[in-house]
């Protein structure tokens, strides 16, 4: 949809259907898994400097890839891209950029890079995507293959001191959590926020509430979801439970409890955001701006609510008393890089 300005130019909408009345919210899961790997395999080898990772702060599903990338050391040798928080109905769009344009791609639009891999892709243009920057091509959109693919197929990579979030004794354990966190968790506060019915919301809802509070059960009596280090089951859950509050309480409904009212899934979020390489990726304004300007049709008035206040995230949480390693064997990861930092008026800044 385009509507026409004052001085005779067109500007996208940013308005789009997210709801279809009557029915159950269904993401379309046919991501393109090309995956970029050591050997090659799908004639993508992983190279520094060759791809480049296009993420939105805003997006849950992209913030995995920037914590991941960030914890295992990657900045020097696979590039981020930052799109804006809100979108239209054709793309994620690089607003932020001098002049509106990636200034490695030299593209607008995520969505042209997904037309020089096919002109006629038919799906959703989304993020988190890896691009070819000698072809300007996505990659592949599959974000859960993504993740695990920087942990293990760019190993040779990873800085001094990286983590090891999908250590090969833990993986069906970690496969296992992470999967009932996608169903009703990650994927289930959209299932509540897009339901087309009562009935679908009811059941949404109660997915969603009944795996967090088999989630509390588990957090209660160990630091870390498997294990006792940081693994990529924690980041899944991390980037769901820090949109919580700001956003999926009131926008999508889901009200039974703030998570600042879940003592067990409170103190454990606030762990993760007050370790390096998860708070730190944390664009609040982005993350608040995208879904209430962007659902038109479950927000009409675009209105972005003032709160809530954000800097309870640093109060302490005392998980440490669970022992558990962070890191493991590893070390915290430096600061971001420059380029790279979010604005402190859009994170939680102390004072």
């Amino acid at each position: 949809m385009t509507t026409e300005t004052s001085s005779g130019t067109q500007e996208f909408s940013t308005k789009g259907a997210y709801v279809t009345g009557g029915t159950e919210f269904k993401r379309d899961t046919n991501y393109i898994t090309t995956r970029i790997t050591a050997d090659g395999r799908d004639g993508f080898p992983v190279e520094p400097g060759r791809y480049r990772l296009v993420v939105a702060r805003a997006c849950p599903w992209a913030n995995r890839a920037i914590i991941v990338r960030r914890l295992l050391g990657l900045e020097d040798v696979l590039s981020m891209g930052i799109c804006g928080p809100t979108h239209d109905k054709r793309s994620w769009t690089f607003d932020l950029d001098p002049g509106g344009v990636d200034p490695v791609l030299g593209i607008p639009r995520l969505q042209d890079a997904y037309f020089r891999r096919d002109p006629e892709y038919p799906r959703g243009i989304t993020v988190p995507a890896m691009v070819d920057i000698p072809t300007g091509a996505v990659v592949t959109n599959d974000y859960p293959q993504i993740t695990l693919d920087l942990s293990t197929e760019w190993k040779a990579f990873h800085r001094e001191g990286a983590p090891d979030l999908y250590p090969e004794h833990l993986r069906a354990e970690i496969d296992e959590v992470a999967l009932g966190i996608f169903k009703d968790v990650n994927n289930g506060v959209y299932r509540c926020g897009f339901a087309g019915s009562q009935e679908a919301y009811d059941k949404a809802y109660t997915r969603l509430f009944d795996r967090l509070d088999q989630l509390t059960a588990r957090l209660a009596t160990q630091r870390y979801l498997v294990g006792d280090t940081i693994t990529e089951a924690d980041v899944r859950l991390f980037t769901t439970l820090v949109r919580f509050d700001p956003v999926y309480h009131g926008h999508f409904k889901c009200n039974r409890q703030k998570l600042s009212e879940m003592p067990v899934l409170w103190a454990y979020a606030r762990d993760l955001f007050q370790t390096p390489g998860f708070g730190d990726s944390i664009d609040f304004v982005h993350i608040k701006r995208h879904y209430y300007v962007v659902h038109t049709d479950i927000n009409p008035t675009q209105i972005v609510p003032d709160g809530p206040d954000l800097t309870n995230w640093l109060t302490p949480h005392h998980r440490e008393e669970l022992s558990g390693r962070p890191f493991g064997d590893g070390t915290p990861p430096p600061p971001p890089i420059p380029s790279e930092i979010v604005p402190a008026d859009h994170w939680v800044p102390l004072g």
